[in-house]
């Protein structure tokens, strides 16, 4: 399938400069595809700026970098309207969120003014300044790196902001044997300077559209509404995943399907897939964290209990 062909052209690029990272570079791909956000949580070194940087340039995408501070203002994310005396007219400088692939990094280290500056584009896909609605080009895609272990200094993202992140993700350590062969491959040369464009913007707008075609059968609709609707009963969560992480996760799984080369969705796919979308969308009650339960455990439960449709999708 020539779908599953352009998208496999990218994360074979991706693991170029990525070692063992196949599944983060997977479900990084998988939100684009699904015209959805990421949020990668994890400490400093582990390659989550290499790997944005990376899916930019694999499809030959507009790539901006913004690192977040305390005095950072909406208008160095937006931009701004400046008064051309020579023209007696005022000109917009477009901010660095107008670009297609935007890597926002330490997120949690800038005003809530600011980080809602942004969060508002990436829900909207367009910005409005001096009154005026400006589109952003698309495909738009954010990736946010926020640190978990720094706090000082640091402005959490309100639970109600998280919703607008697909994905929240964490990259982890390499093993020994992948830090060797990352040491290899950067003793001469850094991998990412000679990284390749393998698709076209062009290819990838009509991936997502694919993405639109990938059936989702009514079976599978109600399992990931009764998944859902478990997180809002469960006795430890005191704010449940919302309609919005409903459809978000149909979306995902469709994006998924299309990026193993299916044509449909199965119920293995919301199982892989709910805790990357639920986690975030969750708010638990103190007795949770009392007893130490995670999000991901509550999620774990919940797949072990809601009993897995018997579907059959006929491809015609």
């Amino acid at each position: 399938m020539l779908q599953k062909e352009l998208i496999g052209r990218v994360l074979n690029n991706i693991e170029k400069v990525m070692i063992g990272k196949r599944d983060i570079a997977e479900l990084s791909m998988t939100a684009l595809l699904a015209g959805g956000h990421v949020l990668l949580e994890d400490v400093p070194g582990v390659g989550k700026t290499m790997m944005v940087k990376a899916l930019a340039r694999s499809i030959g995408a507009d790539f901006k970098r913004i690192q977040f501070t305390p005095d950072l203002l909406p208008s160095d994310v937006l931009g701004v309207s400046i008064y051309n005396p020579r023209e007696m007219e005022f000109e917009f400088r477009p901010g660095p969120i107008m670009g297609n692939i935007i890597l926002a990094d330490e997120i949690n280290r800038t005003s809530p003014k600011t980080q809602s500056a942004l969060l508002e584009g990436m829900e909207e896909s367009s910005v409005t300044i001096d009154g005026e609605t400006m589109r952003i080009p698309q495909p738009f895609f954010v990736m946010a790196t926020q640190n978990p272990i720094e706090y000082e200094g640091t402005y959490p993202l309100p639970e109600a902001q998280l919703d607008r992140f697909l994905f929240k993700l964490k990259m982890g350590y390499p093993t020994p044997r992948e830090e060797i062969e990352v040491l290899r491959r950067a003793e001469q040369e850094i991998p990412i300077d000679n990284l390749e464009t393998v698709i076209t913007l062009d290819d990838l707008i009509n991936l997502q559209h694919a993405v639109k075609d990938v059936v989702v059968s009514d079976a599978v609709k109600s399992y990931i509404v009764t998944c859902a609707n478990e997180t809002r009963n469960n006795p430890f969560v005191y704010l449940g995943v919302s309609p919005r992480g409903s459809l978000s996760l149909m979306k995902a799984c469709q994006a998924y399907a299309l990026l193993v080369g299916r044509m449909y969705v199965t119920p293995d796919d919301v199982q892989y897939l709910a805790p990357f979308v639920f986690g975030h969308r969750m708010i638990l009650k103190p007795e949770a964290k009392y007893e130490g339960i995670e999000s991901d455990e509550i999620i774990e439960r919940i797949l072990a209990k809601v009993s897995v449709p018997f579907d059959q999708v006929s491809i015609k």
